[in-house]
């Protein structure tokens, strides 16, 4: 399972410019200043992931060695300062080496090396305000995520759903998942079922797309709680066994849920059905209102589709203001027995 690390890395002059020489830009491991300092496996290792010979760099120090122990290829670093997560990472190797370390950065005056190095298969900047991870059931307002914090099991997989955060880890496996269905399909065996596909290894050079981080949805879903917002009205997420719901809206009208997507085409508002209808039975009090959210007016026959299980249709008109397409009053009330049940 992904292992999720907050680190911080914008906080202090030496953090930043730790951030300039190996995160804003990639370090040619593979040159002479750096790789006499590697060892065999390590520089092989490196090379399997970034055969380029270059490669960002991270690292911590012996304060941490116990938490960087827990770090392995593919799982995801949010790189925190002033009050935003600056960078999203994927882990591509990890080793200890004050050697190497020390080529890239001064010694910390307590701590010593930053020997914990790791290596970034995938990483994206962002400007992720510390609210949106606030926002999320396990977490705290006011939270400044100070110092290494390393998050496993559900609040792992609450962060990266969350956040939007695709892996190239869980890509890999899906598209091992198809491959496989596929090869049985194709010689008429038996299809193996999902949670006994395990992907043994990730080649990260295969897929050098960077992380995938779905920032349209948290935006829209960000405008439209502004438009809603006022002192009488509640504006939460909750987490359900289904996942984590764009938006929990509690008021004088009602609860209603609102799903978020990044596009009103076909399948988006499929998705957003599906997971409304899903989210529902889990609501604390039962639903009043399950709704889509989408930057666009979808077509006619998308609304439809909506309307057609009771759940209303919102979408973006101009900066800051939305429309919203209530379904039918009968369909509503037909469907929110199957909602609550």
């Amino acid at each position: 399972m992904t292992v999720v690390a907050i680190q911080p890395s914008y906080g202090n002059p030496a953090a930043r410019r730790h951030w300039k020489d190996t995160l804003d830009q990639e370090v040619h491991f593979a040159g002479p200043s750096h790789t006499d300092t590697l060892t065999p496996d390590q520089r092989t290792a490196l090379l399997e992931v970034h055969p380029t010979g270059k490669a960002r760099f991270w690292g911590a120090t012996k304060a941490q060695d116990k938490k960087m122990q827990r770090l392995r290829a593919g799982d995801v670093v949010l790189f925190t300062g002033g009050n935003h997560v600056r960078g999203v990472g994927e882990v591509g190797v990890t080793f200890r080496s004050a050697a190497f370390a020390d080529t890239m950065w001064s010694q910390d005056p307590k701590h010593g090396s930053w020997h914990n190095v790791y290596s970034l298969a995938r990483f994206q900047p962002t400007q992720i305000p510390y609210t949106e991870i606030w926002d999320l059931p396990s977490f705290n307002p006011n939270d400044n995520f100070m110092g290494l914090r390393i998050l496993q099991g559900a609040q792992a997989e609450e962060v990266l759903e969350g956040l939007g955060i695709e892996t190239a880890a869980a890509a890999l496996e899906l598209t091992a998942l198809e491959s496989a269905v596929a090869a049985a399909l194709d010689a008429g065996t038996q299809i193996i079922a999902t949670e006994n596909l395990h992907t043994q290894e990730t080649t990260y050079q295969r897929d050098a797309r960077p992380v995938l981080v779905r920032r349209a949805e948290a935006l829209l879903v960000r405008e439209y709680t502004t438009s809603i917002s006022r002192p009488d009205v509640l504006i939460q997420r909750l987490q359900t066994p289904a996942g984590i719901t764009d938006l929990h809206v509690t008021g004088p009208d009602g609860t209603e849920i609102v799903e978020a997507k990044r596009s009103a085409d076909h399948r988006f508002v499929r998705e957003a059905l599906a997971q409304l209808l899903d989210y529902a039975p889990h609501s604390p009090e039962p639903a009043d209102r399950l709704t889509g959210l989408f930057p666009s007016r979808p077509a006619d026959r998308e609304v439809a589709l909506l309307h057609r299980y009771g759940i209303d249709c919102v979408f973006r008109t101009t900066p800051g203001d939305f429309e919203r397409s209530a379904a039918p009053t009968d369909a509503r009330d037909h469907m929110r027995k199957a909602w609550s049940e």
